[in-house]
């Protein structure tokens, strides 16, 4: 192994024997149990080129941490060097120009705290917890996709340090592979976005029980079919913290309070719900309200796919897979695409899957670890189940460790363009633990 002779930099280094370390090597997703030899913890961009410089001439694997949230627990790598910038989470709002520039251990918390302050938000993950790196670099579906696009639509500039440690800020071809082309060609220092006039807005979450799913489910269809840009739509199939199988209907309306009233009002009256909490609040409270199902230090392995349409098979294999459910922490989430997010070209970005419907994720999640297999199996046979009704393409922000396949996937059409911009930038894949595009093609 090369000599750990340690880079110079301003923030901290933690070897496996310091205190700090078991700490700072953990993620979201407790079943990621990797040891890097070394965390640097950055204080700044220069101690991230200087971190680069350090593990590309010792020819050391490197890994990045942002906020930590990705479920592939692509931040920790064995025996690596990880850049962890967890602590860079400033964030500068300017209101006038309507941009904000964001760190890269930024979390959507964080993010959106600062930009509600003066009345304006851009698409963000609907876990606040979740880093505005990961969830930006793949793509960025929440709340707002329909009314503003992806949170990669909206990222106007963006600074990077290379593979071979220069500083630069982002080109606009390099740009468009930053948008959904994840962290293949650099390690992204400072976020540029592009912001909106939002503070309040109408939504919540609605829940029947479970036997009540398939009616369920075709009124959220309906209410899909019917929804202008403003209104976002998920279903969900859960399990109540009492126990109890249900379905839920979650929603954020972007536009004037009363017109999303009015839209909204068949979600209070149809069923009745038996837990309904849809009604005007702040953005931020919104962009909250799902963080008690998915809290730090579970067990995750997660499937996905997209729909072309959510029809009755549809409807009856989600309902199917989810009664086969091995733990009650488990989920099924359905959750509605187009509008502004759809009318982009497939090739403005590099992500791809513009004209979708829907997207599902089978989320298995689960605390012992002797339950591993189980519910990795159940994820497994329920992504194979669906494989019928699905379109074939894949999210890299819900991808754990899925092969080479499911990234030309994900990618389609624009691969090739993300494998020209890997070699320019990237012709040694130092870069290569996410969901990666090999500079050999």
């Amino acid at each position: 192994m090369p000599s750990l002779t340690e880079p110079r930099i301003e923030g901290q280094l933690l070897r496996p024997e310091d205190a700090g370390y078991e700490q700072a090597r953990r993620v979201f997703n407790a079943m990621i149990d990797r040891r890097p030899a070394l965390i640097a913890r950055c204080a700044g961009v220069h101690d991230v080129a200087a971190v680069v410089e350090f593990a590309r001439d010792r020819g050391m694997p490197l890994s990045v941490r942002g906020g930590g949230h990705n479920v592939a627990g692509n931040a920790v790598a064995e025996g690596a060097v990880m850049i962890d910038m967890s602590d860079l989470r400033s964030v500068r709002v300017d209101p006038d120009a309507g941009t904000a520039i964001a760190e890269p251990g930024t979390t959507w918390f964080d993010f959106d705290q600062a930009t509600h302050a003066h009345g304006l938000a851009t698409t963000g993950g609907q876990i606040s917890s979740t880093g505005i790196a990961g969830l930006t670099l793949g793509g960025g579906w929440g709340w707002l996709v329909r009314k503003y696009g992806l949170a990669c639509d909206n990222l106007i500039g963006a600074e990077l340090v290379t593979a071979d440690g220069r500083v630069v800020q982002a080109n606009e071809d390099l740009l468009w592979g930053l948008r959904g082309g994840g962290g293949n060609f650099g390690i992204v220092t400072s976020f540029r976005y592009h912001l909106h006039p939002l503070k309040d807005v109408v939504g919540g979450l609605v829940a029947h029980p479970r036997d009540r799913a398939r009616e369920v489910l075709r009124l959220f269809r309906d209410l899909c079919r019917e929804a202008p840009d403003e209104l976002t739509l998920m279903a969900a199939l859960i399990t109540t913290p009492e126990g109890h199988p249900a379905v839920g209907i979650g929603a954020c309306y972007s536009g004037p309070v009363e017109e999303g009233e009015r839209s909204l009002s068949v979600l209070h009256k149809w069923g009745p719900p038996v837990m309904d909490h849809i009604g005007r609040l702040p953005y931020t409270v919104l962009q909250t309200m799902l963080d008690p199902m998915a809290p730090p230090g579970g067990r995750h392995y997660w499937k996905h796919d997209f729909l072309p349409e959510l029809s009755d098979r549809a409807i009856d294999l989600l309902i199917e897979q989810a009664s086969t459910m091995r733990s009650p922490l488990c989920q099924v989430h359905v959750h509605h695409l187009g509008g502004a997010m759809g009318r982009i070209a497939s090739d403005a970005t590099a992500f791809v899957a513009r004209d979708a419907s829907f997207l599902y994720n089978v989320i298995a999640f689960w605390t012992a670890p002797d339950e591993d297999q189980g519910n990795v199996a159940w994820a497994r046979a329920a992504f194979e189940a669906l494989r019928p009704v699905s379109s074939g393409q894949a999210y890299v922000n819900f991808m754990v460790d899925e092969g080479a396949d499911r990234v030309r996937a994900a990618y389609g059409a624009n691969y090739e363009r993300l494998v020209e911009l890997k070699r320019r930038y990237d012709p040694d894949n130092l870069f290569r633990f996410n969901q990666n595009i090999s500079p050999s093609g």
